[in-house]
């Protein structure tokens, strides 16, 4: 009896010294945002415009090329999964029909070819702009039963794209690990495991490189973490709240985040979604959005930002484009 109240007790000292870190990453990123300048952008609703947008599922990723062409990617059965739109929400084109379990991230590659992400077959396939299949990669060992995120939720949740073809892969809702392969579709090596240490994950959610180093939304963690394309572990930020979407275009590494009450704690306001604009060398935020969701942003080359507003957010199956304004 005395041992089964020390393990209690033991236990609930962990959890709660665990609920008082959050609570001051929590204070920390409140600060830290209420002394951060806006970002120059207006935000235009997209769903809001686009014809019948009641056949939309829930709106999990987004991305825009090169053309000013938008890309979501959806989970509803009443459309396609892949969407493309112009900025006055036209359709434009739409494919994917049978081809998806769980939709889960959008991506354009450097050459402009577009990269599709499925949570649940952890299956990534790359198509043309047009919507021709090009490329299967199927990661496999899918994780199963209580190790799954969510129960739907077992597999893969972001890629990037390095120098030289180099792709990288988050396995995040269940295998907590990161995938680098060809781009050929050859697996090349796998690094990571579940825990809260250095090069260990909870769910890896969103990914993005330079080129030189690689930045893992640690979203179960609270933390960006960073490595050398190698896999080895370079140091970690804490003080950004809790990432779920991650994207380096210039000199800027964009996160889309939450703030968070603790589990426990009574909170009575609802969670809020920021995009943030971060040094990539030091982690220090330059500039912030408050975002319609977490889930899923992409920024132009100009700084024009696209979010969904999945997931926490203010509509599952609302997305957004950030005009510039100054």
């Amino acid at each position: 009896m005395f041992r089964t109240r020390l393990l209690v007790a033991l236990c609930l000292g962990f959890a709660l010294r665990a609920q008082d870190a959050d609570s001051a990453r929590v204070a920390q990123l409140r600060t830290l945002l209420a002394n951060t300048p806006r970002l120059g952008v207006e935000e235009i609703p997209l769903a809001a415009k686009m014809p019948n947008a009641s056949s939309l599922g829930v709106v999990s990723s987004i991305a825009a090329d090169r053309n000013g062409e938008i890309y979501i990617l959806q989970r509803g059965d009443k459309a396609d999964p892949v969407i493309v739109l112009d900025r006055d929400s036209r359709v434009l084109r739409t494919w994917g029909k049978g081809m998806f379990t769980v939709p889960h991230s959008i991506r354009v590659d450097p050459e402009g070819n577009i990269w599709t992400v499925d949570a649940g077959s952890s299956v990534v396939m790359k198509f043309s702009p047009e919507g021709k299949k090009l490329q299967e990669i199927s990661v496999g060992e899918i994780a199963v039963g209580s190790a799954c995120a969510f129960p739907t939720l077992c597999g893969t949740t972001d890629i990037t794209f390095g120098p030289g073809g180099r792709l990288f892969l988050s396995d995040g809702y269940g295998n907590a690990r990161i995938l680098e392969y060809t781009t050929s579709g050859k697996r090349v090596k796998v690094w990571g495991s579940a825990g809260s240490g250095p090069g260990q994950f909870q769910i890896p959610h969103g990914l993005a490189t330079d080129g030189k180093v690689l930045y893992v939304a640690d979203r179960g963690n609270m933390r960006i973490q960073r490595f050398d394309l190698d896999g080895h572990y370079l140091g970690e930020w804490t003080h950004i709240g809790r990432p779920f979407a991650l994207k380096l275009t210039g000199a800027a590494l964009w996160v889309a985040t939450m703030t968070l009450e603790p589990a426990g704690r009574g909170a009575t306001t609802r969670p809020t979604p920021w995009i943030l604009k971060v040094d990539p060398a030091t982690g220090k935020v330059l500039g912030q959005a408050q975002s319609p969701g977490p889930h899923a942003i992409d920024v132009s080359r100009t700084e024009e930002l696209f979010a969904t507003g999945c997931c926490g957010g203010t509509s599952p199956n609302g997305f957004s484009w950030f005009r510039r304004i100054n």
